[in-house]
């Protein structure tokens, strides 16, 4: 049987690996055919720990992967990028251009990449991934909605089903 499509999921810094928002992406990547996994970062706030434990995670056999990221996951899944290069990149209110991050606004590697970004976020400002997207002219989803996105998930599942079908 040939491999599926993996999608990688990142939690945020104070949520885990079975969030509200992942288990329904993790819904809508398997209604596309792909496998999942939700990698648990519980263990450390620390975002050079959580970006070695990525890229240290053993991935199952895949056909095109996509990483997707969460706040301080969206982070990690960028950076982790210059890595794994995987196909797809979708990332959701990423913690860019915040203190204490070792690199303020990671290079995506991607074939594909989309941030979505809530204009009230109140944790990582707007004009931080309105910045970030600029300076690396990637797709950016601007909505209705604060940091948690939980108003916009059907935004981000659009994106990332978009990004299965060109797989």
């Amino acid at each position: 049987m040939p491999a599926k499509p993996l999608v990688v999921f990142s939690h945020g810094k104070e949520t885990g690996p079975q969030g509200r928002k992942i288990r329904k992406l993790q819904e809508i990547a398997e209604a596309q055919g792909a496998q999942t996994i939700s990698v648990d970062y519980t263990s450390t706030y620390d975002p050079t720990e959580r970006v070695n434990k990525l890229l240290n995670t053993e991935l199952p056999a895949h056909n095109g992967l996509i990483l997707v990221g969460s706040s301080m996951g969206g982070y990690v899944s960028a950076t982790a990028s210059a890595q794994l290069k995987p196909d797809g990149l979708v990332l959701m209110a990423p913690a860019f251009g915040l203190p204490d991050y070792p690199n303020n606004y990671p290079t995506p590697v991607a074939s594909q990449v989309a941030a979505v970004h809530g204009w009230h976020d109140d944790v990582v400002p707007v004009d931080n991934a309105i910045a970030w997207a600029r300076q690396h002219n990637v797709r950016l989803v601007l909505v209705n909605d604060n940091h948690s996105l939980h108003s916009e998930v059907h935004t981000v599942g659009q994106l990332l089903v978009g990004m299965l079908q060109q797989l």
